[in-house]
């Protein structure tokens, strides 16, 4: 059986990444425009190629021998759908959906994992487009709304996944039949793992012109929004066992 070997698109700073490494996959390739993020993913993946622009990480790709790919992973700008934006959906020059499937069908993966906002699920066109698309290219897909209170953070964060394997595939990896745990009680211990009471410390450090993660003010602004955007670690690695167990359960390679 191949490895399990994933390529990364719109990779932000890397925590849908974090949880597949921790999953027990590898990372092949990360393709992310934003620079800020590119060095927080240069930091923490030293070793792996990278790339600026979905739009031409084919040419970038093919450009010399790759290992094969099993799955190709990554949530496309969210703004067309989010709650917080104008909405356009497939009419906003970042609908993102026609540049991953491009990747896809190059790279010819057993398995597609999409992140999105939930609200993407009230876009028909849009949602039809991409389940149409997958249909199109030999995949099925199950797709479910996981938050990040039911791993342990004390805030909701729903997103929606997409998980497509190939239709030669022994059967669906699951995700949509998924029972996910209920949300945790504000005083759970894991909750409280995710805080930081370190207000002095942090006012202390912006009056001396840093924050306290040694980033300086002007940058805590793009330290924030790859914050904001990134897919919390832990889910990312329940669905990586999820894929895991699916390809190691009989499914043809």
């Amino acid at each position: 059986m191949e490895s399990l070997t994933y390529l990364s698109l719109f990779s932000g700073i890397g925590g849908l990444d974090l949880g597949l490494d921790r999953a027990g996959w590898h990372c092949a390739g990360q393709v992310e425009l934003d620079e800020f993020c590119r060095s927080v993913l240069t930091r923490h993946w030293p070793e792996v190629p990278k790339h600026d622009d979905v739009r031409t990480a084919i040419d970038w790709w093919t450009a010399r021998p790759r290992p094969a790919v099993r799955l190709v992973a990554g949530g496309f700008p969210c703004q067309p759908f989010s709650t917080a934006g104008l909405r356009r959906g497939t009419g906003d020059p970042r609908w993102g959906w026609p540049w991953f499937r491009n990747v896809v069908r190059a790279v010819r993966p057993h398995y597609v994992l999409v992140e999105n906002v939930a609200a993407l699920l009230d876009d028909a066109d849009a949602f039809g487009w991409m389940l149409g698309d997958l249909a199109e290219d030999g995949f099925d897909a199950d797709w479910t709304v996981l938050s990040a209170c039911a791993v342990g953070a004390p805030h909701t964060r729903e997103r929606l996944f997409v998980l497509a394997h190939a239709n030669r595939l022994n059967g669906p990896p699951g995700l949509g039949a998924w029972q996910w745990p209920p949300a945790v009680p504000p005083r759970d211990v894991r909750a409280g793992a995710w805080l930081h009471p370190i207000d002095g410390l942090m006012e202390a450090e912006r009056r001396s012109g840093r924050v306290a993660d040694g980033l300086p003010d002007e940058l805590e602004p793009a330290r924030v929004k790859g914050l904001g955007n990134a897919v919390v670690p832990a889910v990312g690695e329940f669905i990586g066992r999820l894929i895991t167990a699916h390809s190691r359960s009989g499914a043809p390679a």
